[in-house]
């Protein structure tokens, strides 16, 4: 079957619109986006939220994977028909269809709580990505393929960053691309953040395609150098905030005993549709049968587990009651921290399930990268010039890992006046000396959070 351009594939009798809170309306003009957007597996994201346990921080942050990836097909779609109508030379119209397909479909294979249950199930959302794509028991594939039935493969090579057309890729996956510019929009309104929010509208009007991928005109420096610190902002600000990190870890460690309980056969409740993650042999199907919701359903169940451990973790969770933390200098304070979790077992808790070493860190921009393609600008005469060597204020971000290392406790251990701690207070008292007296920092940003993020 020869491959349909994207003018050749039907169009909508009339123009269908997603109203958006971000881009204000959502365009979809041709039959099969709209099918894709109507598939099962494209559906299913309606009940996977963006910013997993960050709703716990910021409580307006509970849209969906759904909407940012009608977002990224949004700009994606707006990018390629400036291309179209402004630098026909440099685009080729042919790449529209494999272009908007990626974007709408990018985010099709994230799970539940995205990071953190990859963590413990050893899943891998590009991959599943991949599969949803490429598999024929799915909705999405049977789509692709109208088109041709070599169509989901290219769909897959871009996800994949291995289609043979740069600007394609970079438009999906790069240090600014529809992705990353739409949740900086998106994360940044529906938590309040306004530092993370840039001036889209400036970028949208100076990036262009070239021989060799993606670029920008000179005179958008200002736009894009905004776009670089509204990132810096938003990682530090929303993404890395210890509160959120401090729900990450509980469910952390309460998914980890409800894996160790279900293989030993201990689980009760029992929760079959997550059974085939706890056994280490999910397949597509079941990976595809499991939501946010499925895992609330979950952990609400497990509050009335027989086991300790588990039930408080899971009220813990459900309750909002995290773990806290502590920052610390890795490569210097890993003696004091192994000495704090030492502590913390002889205070009756059990510190495999009780502590955990959370480290986030995020590079805003980095033009050393092997992996990713440095932002290059376009100026008056035709060369280019990295952006970093054109922005002071980029060029101070650039290459610097930025994030912070913490070491998760039970919140008691750092209240002052803790309750049920009369009969382990020699061990509580060394506890809080070694968190005063030695490199440990003190959790100063915990108390501002407590006033915060209700």
């Amino acid at each position: 079957m020869e491959m349909k351009t994207f003018e050749e594939l039907d169009r909508l009798p009339m123009e269908k619109v997603f109203k958006d809170p971000v881009h204000d309306y959502v365009h979809v003009r041709h039959k099969l986006i709209l099918d894709l957007i109507d598939t099962k597996e494209f559906q299913r994201l309606r009940r996977i939220k963006q910013l997993g346990t960050s709703q716990y921080t910021f409580h307006g942050a509970e849209h969906s994977r759904f909407s940012h990836s009608l977002g990224v097909y949004e700009l994606t779609r707006r990018i390629v028909d400036m291309f179209e109508r402004n630098y026909p030379n440099e685009w080729d119209s042919e790449m529209k269809l494999v272009t908007l397909c990626a974007a709408l479909l990018h985010d099709v294979g994230h799970g539940p709580f995205s990071h953190t249950f990859e963590k413990i199930f050893d899943t891998d959302h590009e991959k599943i990505t991949t599969d949803i794509i490429l598999s024929e028991e799915t909705e999405i594939n049977a789509v692709l393929k109208r088109v041709s039935l070599d169509f989901p493969n290219q769909v897959a090579s871009v996800i994949t960053k291995e289609h043979a057309n740069p600007q394609v890729v970079q438009l999906i996956s790069s240090q600014i691309d529809a992705d990353r510019m739409d949740y900086l929009q998106r994360d940044a309104f529906f938590t309040g953040a306004t530092y993370g929010a840039f001036d889209l509208s400036r970028i949208l009007r100076v990036i262009r395609p070239y021989k060799d991928g993606i670029a920008f005109q000179y005179q958008g420096l200002h736009a894009v150098e905004d776009y670089i610190v509204s990132r810096f902002q938003m990682y530090m600000q929303v993404y890395f905030h210890p509160a959120s990190r401090g729900m990450e870890v509980t469910l952390d460690r309460l998914l980890y005993r409800a894996k160790q309980l279900c293989q030993e056969d201990r689980l009760y409740p029992r929760f079959p549709l997550l059974d085939p993650f706890f056994n280490d042999n999910p397949t597509l199907e079941d990976y595809l049968k499991v939501d946010d919701g499925v895992l609330q359903a979950a952990i609400i169940t497990w509050t009335e587990s027989k086991d300790a451990y588990l039930s408080e973790l899971s009220r813990m969770f459900i309750d909002r009651k995290p773990l806290k933390s502590v920052t610390f200098e890795k490569g210097k304070d890993e003696p004091i921290v192994d000495k704090l979790r030492g502590l913390v077992d002889q205070l009756n808790y059990d510190k495999e399930l009780y502590t955990l070493i959370n480290s986030s860190s995020d590079l805003p921009y980095d033009y050393k990268l092997k992996s990713k393609v440095p932002i290059q600008l376009i100026q008056a005469d035709g060369t280019f010039v990295e952006l970093s060597q054109a922005s002071p204020i980029v060029k101070t971000l650039s290459g610097n890992l930025q994030g912070d290392h913490r070491l998760y406790v039970p919140k008691e251990l750092l209240d002052d006046n803790p309750k049920n701690i009369n009969m382990f207070q020699e061990t509580y008292d060394e506890f809080k000396r070694y968190i005063r007296n030695q490199a440990v920092i003190w959790p100063e940003d915990d108390v501002k959070e407590t006033q915060n993020d209700h």
